[in-house]
């Protein structure tokens, strides 16, 4: 993937991994839209980053993603690069979940059929441009969960499986398909922000560009600090890297 000349498309890109990406593509002279459900969020990003443009987006409504993809191919015509980054994820306790299953189903629909759905949009559009990229943020507990937040570790898996899928169906085509699996990052995604064992911010940001800067880029980016979840099954310390992840991480139960 080229870092310049490109018009780049990241959804939750208001606030933390997104808004990170966002900026750090802004820097280097793209045209770079956000999409997301929070108005306020959006604002406060773009006001930081003149030029930059924002769209709002319900990531869970597929009659909205329709209208989202065509308003797009309307107004940025040159769009070839897509960051599925939207994410939801909660604590389940799954002997007391709601009748309705409500958090589980929210996480679905916004980690897993949002970026299906959006990618099926937007895909006519992509294929029109000589070189476009999707990529796919996924996460380290992918490949091992926090059994504490068991739909959105599930969501997580299912789209790293359904990218290396799609990597292969769009093999002869123009567009190369990628993906982001980050480790524990300090954002307000849970309660990640003022946990010292998250990885700052900005040093994954900076860390996620520089592999970016590697021709060609990897089908998967991924820093040091999440490899050894990544990598915990196939160097046979799956369950070794399981029992200390969930002892370490019980207090976000």
């Amino acid at each position: 993937m080229n870092l310049t000349g490109n018009t780049i498309l990241i959804t939750g890109g208001g606030s933390g991994i997104g808004r990170g990406l966002a900026e750090a593509f802004h820097a280097l002279g793209n045209r770079v839209i956000i999409a997301g459900r929070r108005k306020q969020a959006l604002d406060e990003t773009t006001a930081a980053n003149p030029g930059m443009a924002s769209m709002q987006l319900d990531i869970e409504d597929p009659s909205a993603i329709r209208a989202f993809a065509a308003v797009v191919a309307e107004e940025f015509p040159t769009l070839n690069v897509l960051f599925n980054n939207a994410g939801i994820m909660r604590a389940e306790k799954l002997l007391a979940q709601q009748e309705d299953l409500a958090d589980a189903e929210a996480i679905v629909a916004t980690n897993l059929l949002g970026p299906i759905r959006l990618t099926a949009a937007l895909l006519p559009l992509l294929q029109k441009q000589p070189a476009a990229a999707i990529i796919n943020v996924t996460s380290g507990l992918a490949f091992v969960p926090l059994v504490y937040t068991p739909t959105y570790c599930a969501t997580k898996a299912a789209l790293h499986s359904y990218t290396e899928s799609l990597r292969y169906q769009l093999k002869s085509t123009a567009i190369e398909v990628l993906e982001l699996a980050p480790p524990y990052v300090a954002t307000h995604l849970m309660s990640g922000a003022e946990d010292p064992r998250a990885m700052p911010l900005g040093l994954f940001i900076s860390a996620v560009m520089e592999i970016f800067k590697t021709q060609p880029t990897p089908p998967e980016i991924c820093v040091e600090n999440v490899k050894g979840l990544r990598f915990a099954a196939v160097n046979g310390r799956y369950d070794a890297v399981f029992n200390g992840l969930n002892a370490a991480m019980a207090d976000v139960h």
